[in-house]
């Protein structure tokens, strides 16, 4: 991946926060990026090249992450 300075936002509204993405990279198809998801004071990082399944398994980590710190 290049560096560059293209990248995309995705912020999702809930009630106990904001949910930011990051997206970087899969530019051109086929290619790996980057994906960053967070929320409060946690973040997550996940590279691949699928673009959609590398952001499901982003978000899927960071929930993960917020259900083990709720239970702590």
């Amino acid at each position: 991946m290049r560096k560059n300075n293209r990248f995309e936002n995705i912020f999702i509204p809930t009630n106990t926060g904001m949910i930011k993405i990051y997206i970087y990279g899969f530019r051109p198809y086929g290619s790996w990026g980057q994906v960053t998801a967070s929320m409060n004071d946690l973040s997550v990082n996940v590279k691949g090249y699928n673009r959609k399944r590398t952001i499901i398994k982003a978000l899927a980590s960071l929930n993960e992450s917020l259900i083990n710190m709720k239970e702590e």
